[in-house]
């Protein structure tokens, strides 16, 4: 089974599977169409992020995150949104691919071949692809601004209804070619750093020489017999564990899913969780951020017993983080399973094509704090705060879960929402992703920290909400805010059941 938000990956991943090709590799296949026909949230100039789970072995992770280039400008204030200046950190996401490959052919005995698993990207990328409704939505949302953007018009004209990528094309064919360091140090990494500098970008091809993935070990919290992963920092992958074992202390059995008490509970768990994120979450190389405390037992304990029965009593002082990403995953007929994230950071990144590569760059540089004293403090060479977080559910020694949402601040929420209707109270993955969700805190359209809710959750729990201290705002029922997850479930009997968001064009297929 395959999982992604748009039929062209899903069909590219479906098809690896057919060939008798297992996880990893389907997993590739759709990483790389994504790249091309969803350009306005992932690609090749952003960053990657792998969970990986198999049948009685430890669940791996892969942390693709680029790092800030070594000789950076002046910041007299925040780092750029956009623009050449944003772009001061390399890009990860293809390395990602390369280490998830390496585990595919070393440890899995994978047989398909690095060329074949870009085919489709390359066929797409040349011969063209439908624009979607959500690719057509942002571009005009961005329309503006865009007219700034180093190279943007050129790769994206306005109004398309069919789209092609020659230049991303020839870049991954010499991928496919030439191998994945090709990227990094090969004739595709010079011309990379040729048209980021042309940008004003600082990043040089020394830079991208030293961009290296991460095999991690991932993060874990006990809940309900099983134990519930994710990554560690600098991804947010702690904050979502910690508001999972906030609700694990907490006894489920006598509230209804979708009640005024479940969607508070899960909003006091968020709450307490993005103070401690917020506070510590930073690159561990340059920073002490202290994930096994946090993750302690005894602590998640002693949160829980600070959740409050009234909103009031838990302000909201967080500050907006923006984000758009993709969340694709596999499943092979090994009970194996990837679960992957990519994201460019804002829609379109830093709007920068780095020359005739046809690669967007992103901006996770503006993730940095501008001050170089606070733990996430923009410096060369570091990491950024990361907001991608895969999910993986373990029990009795094999996978139960993959799951992952766009959605930066968002993405905890969406998926404590998702695991206590898959966990807690049985619903499938269709069910759990169309029930009503909440996210919390400022978005591009509202400025506000209030609780913006589906509609559909019901007047009669926003009242409840409302009495209980919370700031309602009804949202339109199945609201692109409220992110875009997929879902793979492995049942007991070795079936698989899988979704994607109802709230997207994405779909899930099995053999």
């Amino acid at each position: 089974m395959v999982t992604s938000p748009h039929p062209l990956a899903s069909a590219a991943g479906l098809e690896v599977l057919a060939d008798g090709g297992n996880a990893i590799e389907a997993a590739i296949a759709m990483a790389a169409v994504l790249c091309v026909v969803c350009p306005h949230f992932t690609g090749l100039g952003g960053d990657g992020f792998w969970l990986i789970a198999q049948p009685g072995a430890p669940v791996r992770g892969i942390s693709g995150i680029g790092q800030a280039a070594a000789a950076l400008p002046p910041l007299a204030g925040p780092v750029p949104l956009r623009g050449g200046a944003s772009a001061l950190t390399t890009a990860a996401a293809v390395d990602s691919w390369a280490r998830a490959f390496d585990i595919s052919a070393r440890d899995w005995q994978g047989r398909q071949r690095w060329a074949s698993l870009l085919s489709r990207a390359i066929e797409h990328a040349q011969e063209g692809f439908a624009v979607s409704a959500s690719q057509r939505f942002w571009h005009e949302m961005r329309a503006a601004e865009a007219q700034h953007w180093h190279g943007f018009d050129a790769a994206f004209p306005a109004g398309l209804s069919q789209q092609q990528q020659p230049g991303l094309a020839r870049t991954l064919s010499r991928l496919a070619s030439q191998g994945p360091r090709e990227f990094y140090e090969g004739e595709v990494a010079h011309r990379l750093a040729a048209g980021l500098q042309a940008a004003g970008s600082p990043l040089t091809l020394d830079d991208m020489r030293s961009t290296r993935a991460r095999e991690v070990t991932p993060l874990a919290v006990p809940y309900r017999g099983g134990t519930l992963l994710s990554l560690p920092p600098p991804t947010q992958g702690f904050a979502t564990l910690e508001a999972m074992g906030i609700l694990g202390e907490q006894d489920f059995s006598g509230i209804a899913e979708g009640s005024a008490e479940h969607f508070h509970r899960m909003v006091e768990a968020i709450k307490l969780a993005f103070v401690d994120r917020d506070r510590f979450l930073a690159d561990p190389d340059f920073a002490e951020v202290p994930v096994q405390r946090l993750l302690d037992a005894a602590y998640i304990r002693q949160q829980a017993a600070r959740a409050q029965a009234d909103a009031r009593a838990m302000p909201w002082p967080q500050r907006f983080r923006q984000g758009d990403t993709v969340f694709f995953a596999a499943a092979d007929a090994s009970g194996r399973g990837a679960g992957v994230l990519q994201s460019i950071y804002y829609d379109w990144g830093s709007g920068v094509v780095a020359g005739d590569t046809g690669v967007l760059w992103h901006n996770r540089g503006a993730a940095f704090h501008h001050d170089a004293s606070h733990p996430n403090g923009l410096r060369g060479g570091k990491r950024p705060f990361h907001t991608l977080n895969p999910v993986a559910f373990m029990r009795d020694g094999r996978p139960e879960l993959l799951l992952g949402t766009q959605g930066a601040d968002g993405q905890p929420q969406t998926l404590v929402a998702l695991l206590t209707r898959l966990i807690d109270f049985g619903l499938d993955p269709a069910q759990a992703l169309a029930r009503p969700r909440f996210l919390l805190g400022r978005t591009f359209s509202d400025s506000r920290d209030s609780l913006k809710l589906e509609e559909d959750v019901g007047a009669q729990v926003m009242a409840a909400l409302a009495a209980r201290g919370h700031e309602i705002a009804p949202i339109a029922a199945h609201s692109p805010l409220a992110g875009l997850p997929g879902v793979i479930r492995f049942e007991a009997d070795g079936s698989l059941a899988g979704a994607h968001d109802p709230r997207g064009d994405g779909v899930a297929l099995g053999l």
